[in-house]
């Protein structure tokens, strides 16, 4: 199914008005309705997924936007890389297309463990491609056996002179099949639990790496399991120092986690302006559906649900930006909020548009299938809760010695 990246309206922004956002937010979102406004996303053709991505992220390169996936030493837009641009663009992305927001947020994702603690060589040769648009990222964290306990993984790299053997497989691997480049997590033994993980870069063409199985997804993107099998990878391809995967892995994802509270909010927006739109021109008793009470009352529940995601997601993204302060708990509750709020949202425009909602090929059909995957991906509603959870314990003050020693 093709449909057109021309949208019928643009995203609401009194929110930038807020003081969380400064004026090159305000420009930023100025190129970026421009962008889209003169067709820039081009024709995205849903039912080839890899096809459009892969597409999308050309466009979205050429046009500068990939840029701030990564810091500019390396061809970014800005000296680190900004939470709240991040927020920006995939909440805008997600407004008018899933796949473009997936496109345009694995870029970042995929590369942010490299952008962290790659090599300044390694950096070098994979960033400003990434910036450009020439190259395609993957983040591979998650095994069949591991996915929210990462624990439990059982994939492995034993050292073999100047090289890596890595061995095992990942699945729901995002860009799987068509990335160039992997940011990959193994178990490398230096001690018990997460403290024995450490991550490598891998490339696709390297001998030992396959693709073992297409994932198809109700709301399609490229999606894989992929394998290593004796899989040699030098030394230098280390990120960070040996058994520091796991703090790699979470550092990369509360840098990323408050975009995906973003795309979720765009989402809902697109959902809320649907169903405005819909009810304001709805034919029914002798009115309009906008003239019932409780449409009414139903839109202000949505609208209100919104802002309530907003104001968290982009607290949290401020917080790491200008406070420069550490956001796990923020950007759980941010995402854990933004996706359930959007679910909710979109489903009550759904059930506003009645029988028509429902039908393939309608907006509201579309962003519900998009919505029900934010609930799970980089940590599922239920694991947010229990991070907000252990981080109110972590700040929480001993009341004894032994209390602390379990702290």
């Amino acid at each position: 199914m093709a449909s057109s990246s021309a949208p019928a309206r643009t995203p609401a922004r009194d929110h930038l008005d807020w003081p969380f956002f400064a004026d090159d937010h305000r420009v930023l979102a100025g190129e970026l309705d421009a962008f889209v406004a003169r067709g820039g996303l081009g024709e995205i053709d849903h039912a080839d997924a890899d096809g459009a991505c892969r597409s999308l992220v050309i466009r979205l390169g050429d046009a500068g936007f990939l840029r701030h996936c990564v810091p500019a030493a390396f061809g970014g837009a800005s000296e680190a890389i900004d939470s709240r641009s991040l927020c920006l663009i995939r909440e805008t992305l997600a407004f008018h297309d899933g796949l473009a927001d997936f496109a345009f947020a694995m870029q970042g994702l995929g590369t942010g463990a490299i952008s962290l603690s790659a090599s300044e060589e390694l950096k070098r040769a994979i960033l400003p491609k990434i910036a450009r648009g020439e190259l395609i990222s993957a983040f591979a964290l998650t095994e069949p056996e591991a996915g929210s306990d990462v624990a439990a993984m059982s994939s492995s790299a034993r050292r073999a002179g100047d090289h890596y053997v890595l061995d095992g497989e990942k699945i729901f691997i995002s860009n799987g099949g068509i990335a160039d480049v992997y940011s990959v997590f193994a178990r490398t033994g230096e001690a018990p639990g997460t403290r024995g993980i450490s991550a490598f870069v891998v490339f696709a063409d390297t001998p030992g790496f396959e693709i073992a199985e297409r994932i198809e997804t109700i709301a399609p993107h490229p999606l894989a399991r992929i394998r290593f099998d004796n899989c040699r990878i030098p030394v230098s391809q280390l990120l960070g120092q040996p058994g520091e995967g796991f703090k790699i892995a979470m550092r990369t994802l509360d840098i990323f986690r408050p975009s995906v509270a973003a795309a979720a909010i765009g989402f809902a927006r697109r959902a809320l302006d649907e169903a405005v739109a819909h009810a304001r021109s709805r034919r029914m008793f002798g009115a309009t559906l906008a003239d019932l009470p409780t449409a009414q009352s139903t839109l202000g529940e949505m609208a209100t649900a919104i802002d309530t995601a907003s104001l968290l997601t982009v607290r949290t993204a401020w917080r790491r930006d200008v406070q420069k302060l550490p956001i796990t708990r923020e950007a759980a509750m941010a995402k854990m909020t933004a996706t359930e709020n959007a679910q909710w949202v979109i489903d009550q425009a759904l059930q506003m548009f009645g029988g028509r909602g429902v039908r393939v090929g309608e907006i509201t059909e579309r962003l519900y299938r998009e919505i029900r995957a934010l609930r799970i991906y980089e940590g599922a509603t239920e694991v947010q809760k229990l991070i907000i959870g252990r981080e109110l314990m972590k700040a929480a003050s001993p009341r004894s010695p032994a209390e602390k020693d379990r702290v």
